[in-house]
Protein backbone atom coordinates (compact mmCIF):
# COMPACT_ATOMS: atom_id res chain seq x y z
CA UNK A 1 0.00 0.00 0.00
CA UNK A 2 2.53 2.64 0.72
CA UNK A 3 4.24 1.78 -2.60
CA UNK A 4 1.33 2.67 -3.99
CA UNK A 5 0.29 5.76 -2.51
CA UNK A 6 3.82 6.65 -2.56
CA UNK A 7 4.41 6.18 -6.50
CA UNK A 8 1.07 8.16 -7.26
CA UNK A 9 2.04 11.18 -5.38
CA UNK A 10 4.81 11.52 -6.91
CA UNK A 11 3.22 12.67 -10.42
CA UNK A 12 0.07 13.86 -8.91
CA UNK A 13 -0.76 17.19 -6.93
CA UNK A 14 -1.47 17.97 -3.39
CA UNK A 15 -5.31 16.96 -2.75
CA UNK A 16 -5.78 14.58 -5.54
CA UNK A 17 -5.20 11.73 -3.51
CA UNK A 18 -7.67 10.48 -1.03
CA UNK A 19 -7.10 7.85 1.87
CA UNK A 20 -9.54 8.68 4.51
CA UNK A 21 -11.55 5.33 5.02
CA UNK A 22 -14.29 7.47 5.56
CA UNK A 23 -13.80 9.71 2.91
CA UNK A 24 -13.17 6.40 0.29
CA UNK A 25 -16.01 4.41 1.55
CA UNK A 26 -18.07 7.55 -0.12
CA UNK A 27 -16.76 6.30 -3.73
CA UNK A 28 -17.43 2.85 -2.97
CA UNK A 29 -20.60 2.33 -5.13
CA UNK A 30 -23.73 3.37 -7.52
CA UNK A 31 -26.57 3.35 -7.42
CA UNK A 32 -27.33 -0.27 -7.88
CA UNK A 33 -28.89 -2.82 -5.58
CA UNK A 34 -27.98 -6.45 -5.19
CA UNK A 35 -24.24 -5.01 -6.34
CA UNK A 36 -21.02 -6.27 -4.22
CA UNK A 37 -18.85 -3.60 -3.32
CA UNK A 38 -15.19 -3.35 -2.18
CA UNK A 39 -13.19 -0.83 0.15
CA UNK A 40 -10.66 1.33 -2.18
CA UNK A 41 -7.13 1.48 -1.10
CA UNK A 42 -7.35 5.49 -2.33
CA UNK A 43 -9.54 7.49 -4.72
CA UNK A 44 -8.06 9.73 -7.13
CA UNK A 45 -9.43 12.71 -8.59
CA UNK A 46 -6.94 14.07 -11.66
CA UNK A 47 -7.39 17.07 -13.37
CA UNK A 48 -5.00 16.14 -16.59
CA UNK A 49 -4.34 13.45 -19.10
CA UNK A 50 -1.15 13.06 -18.09
CA UNK A 51 -2.41 12.42 -14.31
CA UNK A 52 -3.98 9.67 -15.72
CA UNK A 53 -1.42 8.32 -17.48
CA UNK A 54 0.45 8.17 -14.55
CA UNK A 55 -2.27 6.68 -12.32
CA UNK A 56 -2.51 3.95 -15.25
CA UNK A 57 1.19 3.18 -15.57
CA UNK A 58 1.95 3.07 -11.84
CA UNK A 59 -1.26 0.82 -11.65
CA UNK A 60 0.05 -1.67 -14.70
CA UNK A 61 3.19 -1.65 -13.39
CA UNK A 62 1.83 -2.66 -9.69
CA UNK A 63 -0.82 -5.25 -10.89
CA UNK A 64 -3.30 -2.82 -9.05
CA UNK A 65 -6.70 -2.29 -10.19
CA UNK A 66 -8.32 0.59 -10.95
CA UNK A 67 -12.20 1.59 -11.40
CA UNK A 68 -12.85 4.41 -13.41
CA UNK A 69 -15.67 6.20 -11.76
CA UNK A 70 -17.82 9.07 -13.11
CA UNK A 71 -21.27 10.66 -11.15
CA UNK A 72 -21.69 6.85 -10.03
CA UNK A 73 -25.41 7.43 -10.67
CA UNK A 74 -25.52 4.13 -12.67
CA UNK A 75 -27.93 1.49 -12.11
CA UNK A 76 -25.90 -1.47 -12.22
CA UNK A 77 -23.14 -1.57 -10.16
CA UNK A 78 -20.50 -1.05 -13.07
CA UNK A 79 -18.89 2.05 -11.21
CA UNK A 80 -18.38 -0.71 -8.17
CA UNK A 81 -14.86 -0.68 -6.08
CA UNK A 82 -12.98 -3.84 -6.01
CA UNK A 83 -10.96 -4.06 -2.15
CA UNK A 84 -7.95 -2.33 -2.66
CA UNK A 85 -8.49 -0.66 -6.18
CA UNK A 86 -7.82 2.62 -7.28
CA UNK A 87 -10.90 4.59 -7.67
CA UNK A 88 -9.65 7.30 -10.72
CA UNK A 89 -12.97 9.58 -10.11
CA UNK A 90 -12.97 11.66 -13.60
CA UNK A 91 -15.27 14.39 -12.24
CA UNK A 92 -12.93 16.77 -12.16
CA UNK A 93 -11.94 16.46 -15.56
CA UNK A 94 -15.05 18.79 -16.29
CA UNK A 95 -14.00 21.20 -19.06
CA UNK A 96 -15.83 21.41 -22.63
CA UNK A 97 -12.86 22.13 -24.49
CA UNK A 98 -14.95 23.08 -28.01
CA UNK A 99 -18.25 23.80 -29.68
CA UNK A 100 -18.07 23.92 -33.19
CA UNK A 101 -21.20 25.12 -34.78
CA UNK A 102 -19.75 24.36 -38.43
CA UNK A 103 -18.80 21.26 -37.74
CA UNK A 104 -21.02 20.23 -35.80
CA UNK A 105 -19.53 18.98 -33.18
CA UNK A 106 -17.82 18.92 -29.36
CA UNK A 107 -15.12 18.44 -27.84
CA UNK A 108 -15.73 17.85 -23.81
CA UNK A 109 -13.55 16.57 -21.09
CA UNK A 110 -15.28 12.85 -19.31
CA UNK A 111 -16.81 15.16 -16.06
CA UNK A 112 -19.01 17.69 -18.05
CA UNK A 113 -22.07 17.18 -16.82
CA UNK A 114 -24.74 16.15 -19.37
CA UNK A 115 -27.28 18.80 -18.63
CA UNK A 116 -24.30 21.47 -18.61
CA UNK A 117 -23.04 20.64 -22.04
CA UNK A 118 -26.77 20.47 -23.42
CA UNK A 119 -27.32 23.79 -22.33
CA UNK A 120 -23.87 25.21 -23.94
CA UNK A 121 -24.59 23.76 -26.90
CA UNK A 122 -28.34 25.17 -27.24
CA UNK A 123 -26.63 28.92 -26.64
CA UNK A 124 -25.16 28.09 -30.34
CA UNK A 125 -28.56 26.97 -31.69
CA UNK A 126 -27.55 23.27 -31.41
CA UNK A 127 -28.46 20.61 -29.14
CA UNK A 128 -27.14 17.14 -27.94
CA UNK A 129 -29.48 14.83 -27.93
CA UNK A 130 -28.64 12.11 -25.35
CA UNK A 131 -30.56 12.97 -22.30
CA UNK A 132 -30.63 10.17 -19.28
CA UNK A 133 -33.23 10.41 -16.81
CA UNK A 134 -30.26 11.52 -14.41
CA UNK A 135 -28.74 14.41 -17.09
CA UNK A 136 -28.27 17.00 -14.55
CA UNK A 137 -25.98 14.65 -12.58
CA UNK A 138 -24.56 12.20 -14.83
CA UNK A 139 -21.40 12.62 -16.46
CA UNK A 140 -20.76 12.42 -20.69
CA UNK A 141 -17.87 9.88 -19.63
CA UNK A 142 -20.53 7.57 -17.46
CA UNK A 143 -22.78 7.99 -20.70
CA UNK A 144 -19.94 7.13 -22.87
CA UNK A 145 -19.31 4.08 -20.48
CA UNK A 146 -22.74 2.90 -20.03
CA UNK A 147 -23.63 3.67 -23.08
CA UNK A 148 -26.84 6.13 -22.16
CA UNK A 149 -30.08 6.78 -23.66
CA UNK A 150 -32.93 8.57 -22.51
CA UNK A 151 -36.49 9.52 -23.41
CA UNK A 152 -35.58 11.26 -27.03
CA UNK A 153 -34.22 7.82 -28.16
CA UNK A 154 -37.09 7.23 -29.91
CA UNK A 155 -36.29 9.60 -32.57
CA UNK A 156 -32.53 10.96 -31.87
CA UNK A 157 -30.90 8.09 -30.91
CA UNK A 158 -28.20 6.59 -27.96
CA UNK A 159 -25.01 7.82 -27.01
CA UNK A 160 -22.86 5.24 -29.34
CA UNK A 161 -24.71 7.27 -32.08
CA UNK A 162 -23.06 10.69 -31.26
CA UNK A 163 -19.41 9.55 -30.01
CA UNK A 164 -17.82 9.92 -32.73
CA UNK A 165 -14.09 10.39 -31.38
CA UNK A 166 -12.14 9.07 -28.00
CA UNK A 167 -8.86 9.85 -26.71
CA UNK A 168 -8.68 7.57 -24.27
CA UNK A 169 -5.65 6.09 -21.75
CA UNK A 170 -4.94 2.64 -22.19
CA UNK A 171 -4.20 -0.27 -19.39
CA UNK A 172 -0.58 0.18 -19.82
CA UNK A 173 -1.02 4.42 -19.32
CA UNK A 174 -0.44 4.66 -23.45
CA UNK A 175 -2.85 7.34 -25.27
CA UNK A 176 -4.59 5.96 -27.85
CA UNK A 177 -6.97 8.39 -30.29
CA UNK A 178 -9.97 7.03 -32.27
CA UNK A 179 -12.13 8.29 -34.70
CA UNK A 180 -12.69 11.34 -36.45
CA UNK A 181 -13.93 15.14 -36.14
CA UNK A 182 -15.51 14.69 -39.71
CA UNK A 183 -19.18 14.15 -40.69
CA UNK A 184 -17.57 10.89 -42.26
CA UNK A 185 -14.67 8.42 -41.98
CA UNK A 186 -14.47 4.43 -42.44
CA UNK A 187 -10.52 4.72 -41.70
CA UNK A 188 -9.85 0.88 -39.81
CA UNK A 189 -11.88 -0.83 -37.64
CA UNK A 190 -14.19 1.41 -35.39
CA UNK A 191 -12.82 1.45 -32.10
CA UNK A 192 -14.69 3.98 -31.01
CA UNK A 193 -17.86 2.04 -30.93
CA UNK A 194 -16.11 -0.21 -29.13
CA UNK A 195 -15.25 1.38 -26.31
CA UNK A 196 -18.91 2.59 -25.84
CA UNK A 197 -20.92 0.24 -23.23
CA UNK A 198 -17.34 -1.22 -22.46
CA UNK A 199 -18.11 0.24 -19.17
CA UNK A 200 -14.38 1.08 -18.51
CA UNK A 201 -13.20 -2.10 -19.02
CA UNK A 202 -10.76 -1.25 -22.02
CA UNK A 203 -9.81 1.85 -21.38
CA UNK A 204 -10.13 5.17 -19.59
CA UNK A 205 -12.02 7.84 -21.56
CA UNK A 206 -10.29 11.50 -21.27
CA UNK A 207 -11.61 13.25 -24.10
CA UNK A 208 -14.68 12.49 -26.64
CA UNK A 209 -15.88 14.16 -29.87
CA UNK A 210 -19.66 14.14 -29.98
CA UNK A 211 -21.54 15.24 -32.79
CA UNK A 212 -24.45 17.70 -32.23
CA UNK A 213 -28.04 18.37 -34.22
CA UNK A 214 -28.92 21.74 -34.77
CA UNK A 215 -31.90 22.65 -32.18
CA UNK A 216 -35.36 21.49 -32.95
CA UNK A 217 -38.71 23.56 -32.45
CA UNK A 218 -40.31 22.93 -28.85
CA UNK A 219 -42.10 19.80 -28.64
CA UNK A 220 -45.81 19.00 -27.91
CA UNK A 221 -46.79 16.29 -25.95
CA UNK A 222 -50.58 14.60 -25.73
CA UNK A 223 -51.46 11.45 -23.06
CA UNK A 224 -53.95 9.11 -23.99
CA UNK A 225 -55.63 6.93 -21.50
CA UNK A 226 -55.83 3.37 -22.41
CA UNK A 227 -58.26 0.75 -20.38
CA UNK A 228 -55.58 -1.88 -21.01
CA UNK A 229 -51.60 -2.28 -21.59
CA UNK A 230 -52.72 -4.65 -24.48
CA UNK A 231 -54.61 -1.23 -26.31
CA UNK A 232 -51.61 1.01 -25.22
CA UNK A 233 -48.93 -0.98 -26.97
CA UNK A 234 -51.36 -1.56 -29.75
CA UNK A 235 -51.59 2.02 -30.50
CA UNK A 236 -47.74 1.88 -30.05
CA UNK A 237 -47.32 -0.22 -32.79
CA UNK A 238 -49.30 1.74 -34.94
CA UNK A 239 -47.97 4.96 -34.48
CA UNK A 240 -44.41 3.24 -35.52
CA UNK A 241 -45.89 1.34 -38.71
CA UNK A 242 -47.23 4.17 -39.81
CA UNK A 243 -44.02 5.87 -39.85
CA UNK A 244 -44.78 8.87 -37.96
CA UNK A 245 -41.41 9.90 -35.79
CA UNK A 246 -42.25 10.91 -32.50
CA UNK A 247 -39.54 12.83 -29.87
CA UNK A 248 -40.89 11.53 -27.21
CA UNK A 249 -43.32 7.74 -27.22
CA UNK A 250 -43.93 7.00 -23.09
CA UNK A 251 -45.27 4.35 -21.74
CA UNK A 252 -47.22 3.79 -17.98
CA UNK A 253 -48.56 0.88 -16.37
CA UNK A 254 -51.55 0.92 -13.83
CA UNK A 255 -49.34 0.15 -11.07
CA UNK A 256 -46.90 3.96 -12.24
CA UNK A 257 -49.91 5.69 -13.06
CA UNK A 258 -51.47 4.95 -9.26
CA UNK A 259 -48.99 5.41 -7.61
CA UNK A 260 -47.86 8.92 -9.46
CA UNK A 261 -51.02 9.69 -8.64
CA UNK A 262 -50.80 8.83 -4.82
CA UNK A 263 -47.65 11.37 -4.89
CA UNK A 264 -48.59 13.72 -7.18
CA UNK A 265 -52.42 14.09 -6.58
CA UNK A 266 -52.78 14.69 -9.92
CA UNK A 267 -56.24 13.42 -10.56
CA UNK A 268 -55.66 10.34 -13.31
CA UNK A 269 -58.97 8.78 -13.83
CA UNK A 270 -58.25 5.69 -11.43
CA UNK A 271 -59.65 3.20 -14.35
CA UNK A 272 -56.63 3.66 -16.44
CA UNK A 273 -54.83 0.87 -17.05
CA UNK A 274 -51.85 2.60 -19.54
CA UNK A 275 -51.10 5.83 -19.21
CA UNK A 276 -49.32 7.05 -22.97
CA UNK A 277 -47.34 10.06 -23.38
CA UNK A 278 -46.47 11.34 -27.13
CA UNK A 279 -44.52 14.20 -27.99
CA UNK A 280 -43.04 15.56 -31.18
CA UNK A 281 -40.65 18.58 -31.87
CA UNK A 282 -41.89 18.87 -35.94
CA UNK A 283 -42.10 22.44 -37.85
CA UNK A 284 -46.05 21.16 -37.41
CA UNK A 285 -46.29 19.17 -33.79
CA UNK A 286 -50.48 20.11 -33.27
CA UNK A 287 -50.89 18.25 -36.88
CA UNK A 288 -48.83 15.21 -35.93
CA UNK A 289 -50.42 15.03 -32.01
CA UNK A 290 -54.14 15.23 -34.08
CA UNK A 291 -52.73 11.99 -36.30
CA UNK A 292 -51.39 10.17 -33.41
CA UNK A 293 -54.63 10.88 -30.96
CA UNK A 294 -56.87 9.75 -33.63
CA UNK A 295 -54.76 6.69 -33.94
CA UNK A 296 -55.18 6.55 -30.20
CA UNK A 297 -58.97 6.58 -30.49
CA UNK A 298 -59.37 4.00 -32.73
CA UNK A 299 -56.95 1.82 -30.41
CA UNK A 300 -59.45 1.82 -27.56
CA UNK A 301 -58.17 5.05 -25.39
CA UNK A 302 -60.85 6.31 -23.59
CA UNK A 303 -59.39 9.51 -23.69
CA UNK A 304 -57.00 11.69 -25.59
CA UNK A 305 -55.48 15.24 -23.88
CA UNK A 306 -53.41 17.18 -26.59
CA UNK A 307 -51.19 20.05 -25.29
CA UNK A 308 -52.12 23.58 -26.44
CA UNK A 309 -48.28 24.88 -26.32
CA UNK A 310 -45.12 24.20 -24.43
CA UNK A 311 -46.53 24.90 -20.65
CA UNK A 312 -49.08 22.06 -20.81
CA UNK A 313 -46.61 20.08 -22.64
CA UNK A 314 -44.57 19.97 -19.40
CA UNK A 315 -47.54 19.53 -17.12
CA UNK A 316 -48.31 16.58 -19.11
CA UNK A 317 -44.68 15.26 -18.74
CA UNK A 318 -44.73 15.81 -15.26
CA UNK A 319 -46.30 12.42 -15.26
CA UNK A 320 -43.55 10.90 -16.22
CA UNK A 321 -40.67 12.59 -14.80
CA UNK A 322 -42.74 11.63 -11.37
CA UNK A 323 -42.74 7.97 -11.89
CA UNK A 324 -39.80 7.09 -10.30
CA UNK A 325 -39.91 9.19 -6.98
CA UNK A 326 -43.94 7.64 -6.67
CA UNK A 327 -42.26 4.02 -6.94
CA UNK A 328 -39.74 4.91 -4.47
CA UNK A 329 -42.31 5.67 -2.04
CA UNK A 330 -44.06 2.58 -2.05
CA UNK A 331 -41.47 0.88 -0.23
CA UNK A 332 -37.88 1.48 1.75
CA UNK A 333 -36.18 0.32 -1.52
CA UNK A 334 -36.21 -0.40 -5.27
CA UNK A 335 -34.86 -2.52 -8.04
CA UNK A 336 -34.99 -0.83 -11.83
CA UNK A 337 -34.65 -2.97 -14.43
CA UNK A 338 -34.09 -2.31 -17.91
CA UNK A 339 -35.29 -4.87 -20.19
CA UNK A 340 -35.50 -3.88 -23.98
CA UNK A 341 -37.50 -6.16 -26.33
CA UNK A 342 -38.95 -5.25 -30.28
CA UNK A 343 -41.64 -2.83 -30.01
CA UNK A 344 -44.31 -6.03 -31.31
CA UNK A 345 -43.47 -7.75 -27.81
CA UNK A 346 -43.90 -4.61 -25.73
CA UNK A 347 -47.34 -5.70 -24.79
CA UNK A 348 -46.74 -9.41 -23.87
CA UNK A 349 -43.30 -7.92 -21.69
CA UNK A 350 -45.37 -5.40 -19.77
CA UNK A 351 -48.57 -8.45 -19.00
CA UNK A 352 -45.37 -10.65 -18.32
CA UNK A 353 -44.25 -8.58 -15.73
CA UNK A 354 -47.85 -8.04 -13.99
CA UNK A 355 -47.28 -12.20 -13.87
CA UNK A 356 -44.50 -12.00 -12.11
CA UNK A 357 -45.53 -9.80 -9.66
CA UNK A 358 -48.79 -11.50 -9.04
CA UNK A 359 -46.41 -14.55 -8.33
CA UNK A 360 -44.12 -13.12 -6.13
CA UNK A 361 -46.33 -11.08 -4.04
CA UNK A 362 -44.80 -7.99 -4.86
CA UNK A 363 -44.91 -4.65 -6.32
CA UNK A 364 -44.16 -3.85 -9.73
CA UNK A 365 -44.68 -0.73 -12.21
CA UNK A 366 -43.29 -0.77 -15.48
CA UNK A 367 -42.38 2.49 -17.09
CA UNK A 368 -41.14 2.29 -20.51
CA UNK A 369 -39.44 3.89 -23.32
CA UNK A 370 -42.14 2.37 -26.02
CA UNK A 371 -40.69 4.21 -28.85
CA UNK A 372 -37.54 1.55 -28.48
CA UNK A 373 -39.66 -0.89 -26.26
CA UNK A 374 -37.19 -0.58 -23.44
CA UNK A 375 -39.11 -1.08 -20.25
CA UNK A 376 -38.28 -0.34 -17.02
CA UNK A 377 -39.80 -2.36 -14.34
CA UNK A 378 -39.71 -1.12 -10.98
CA UNK A 379 -39.49 -3.61 -7.96
CA UNK A 380 -39.94 -2.48 -4.90
CA UNK A 381 -39.75 -4.25 -1.65
CA UNK A 382 -38.56 -3.68 1.92
CA UNK A 383 -35.18 -4.33 2.42
CA UNK A 384 -35.31 -4.97 6.14
CA UNK A 385 -37.41 -8.48 5.31
CA UNK A 386 -34.63 -11.13 4.15
CA UNK A 387 -37.78 -12.81 2.55
CA UNK A 388 -39.10 -9.98 0.31
CA UNK A 389 -35.50 -9.08 -0.30
CA UNK A 390 -35.30 -12.37 -1.97
CA UNK A 391 -38.34 -12.13 -3.93
CA UNK A 392 -37.43 -9.17 -4.95
CA UNK A 393 -34.01 -10.76 -6.70
CA UNK A 394 -36.08 -13.91 -7.89
CA UNK A 395 -38.47 -11.24 -9.45
CA UNK A 396 -35.78 -9.11 -11.06
CA UNK A 397 -34.47 -12.80 -12.94
CA UNK A 398 -37.84 -13.51 -14.28
CA UNK A 399 -38.25 -10.18 -15.73
CA UNK A 400 -34.51 -10.94 -17.45
CA UNK A 401 -35.54 -14.66 -18.54
CA UNK A 402 -38.92 -13.27 -19.87
CA UNK A 403 -37.11 -10.65 -22.04
CA UNK A 404 -34.87 -12.54 -23.27
CA UNK A 405 -37.53 -15.31 -24.26
CA UNK A 406 -39.21 -12.23 -25.87
CA UNK A 407 -36.50 -11.90 -28.59
CA UNK A 408 -35.08 -8.72 -26.21
CA UNK A 409 -31.80 -7.85 -24.10
CA UNK A 410 -30.94 -8.00 -20.44
CA UNK A 411 -30.10 -4.36 -21.22
CA UNK A 412 -30.90 -1.59 -22.76
CA UNK A 413 -29.17 1.51 -21.42
CA UNK A 414 -28.18 1.29 -18.14
CA UNK A 415 -24.97 -1.13 -18.49
CA UNK A 416 -24.08 -5.24 -17.72
CA UNK A 417 -21.77 -3.78 -14.56
CA UNK A 418 -21.97 -6.26 -11.73
CA UNK A 419 -25.60 -6.41 -11.47
CA UNK A 420 -26.30 -8.81 -14.86
CA UNK A 421 -22.74 -10.36 -15.91
CA UNK A 422 -24.56 -13.37 -15.33
CA UNK A 423 -27.07 -12.78 -17.96
CA UNK A 424 -24.81 -11.21 -20.16
CA UNK A 425 -23.30 -14.83 -20.90
CA UNK A 426 -27.17 -16.08 -21.10
CA UNK A 427 -27.60 -13.47 -23.90
CA UNK A 428 -24.28 -14.10 -25.68
CA UNK A 429 -23.38 -17.20 -25.67
CA UNK A 430 -20.47 -19.13 -25.42
CA UNK A 431 -18.70 -18.34 -28.56
CA UNK A 432 -19.96 -14.71 -27.62
CA UNK A 433 -18.41 -14.50 -24.23
CA UNK A 434 -15.21 -16.15 -25.75
CA UNK A 435 -14.72 -13.48 -28.54
CA UNK A 436 -15.07 -10.44 -26.02
CA UNK A 437 -13.06 -11.67 -23.53
CA UNK A 438 -10.29 -11.98 -26.17
CA UNK A 439 -11.12 -8.37 -26.83
CA UNK A 440 -11.12 -7.58 -23.29
CA UNK A 441 -7.76 -9.56 -22.65
CA UNK A 442 -5.78 -7.35 -26.00
CA UNK A 443 -6.55 -3.95 -24.45
CA UNK A 444 -6.22 -4.90 -20.58
CA UNK A 445 -3.87 -8.19 -20.47
CA UNK A 446 -3.33 -8.16 -16.84
CA UNK A 447 -7.38 -7.59 -16.16
CA UNK A 448 -7.01 -4.36 -13.97
CA UNK A 449 -9.45 -2.08 -15.47
CA UNK A 450 -12.82 -2.08 -13.48
CA UNK A 451 -12.36 -6.07 -12.59
CA UNK A 452 -15.34 -8.20 -11.71
CA UNK A 453 -17.23 -6.49 -14.25
CA UNK A 454 -19.30 -7.45 -17.52
CA UNK A 455 -18.16 -11.51 -17.50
Amino acid sequence: MSDLLGRLRAGLPEGALLTDPDVTAAYAHDMASFCEAGAPAVVVLPRTVEEVQHVMRTAHELRVPVVPQGARTGLSGAANATDGCVVLSLVKMDRILEISPVDRIAVVEPGVINAVLSRAVNEHGLCYPPDPSSWEMCTIGGNIGTASGGLCCVKYGVTAEYVIGLDVVLADGRLLTTGRRTAKGVAGYDLTRLFVGSEGSLGIVVKAVLALKPQPPAQLALAAEFPSAAAACDAICTIMERGHTPSLLELMDRTTVRAVNAMTRMGLPDTTEALLLCAFDTPDPAADLAAVGELCAAAGATEVVPAADAAESELLLQARRSSLPAMEAIKSATMIDDVCVPRSRLGAMIDGTAAVAEKYGLTIGVVAHAGDGNTHPVVCFDHTDPDETRRARESFDAIMALGLELGGTITGEHGVGVLKKDWLARELGEVGVEMQRGIKAAFDPHGILNPGKLF
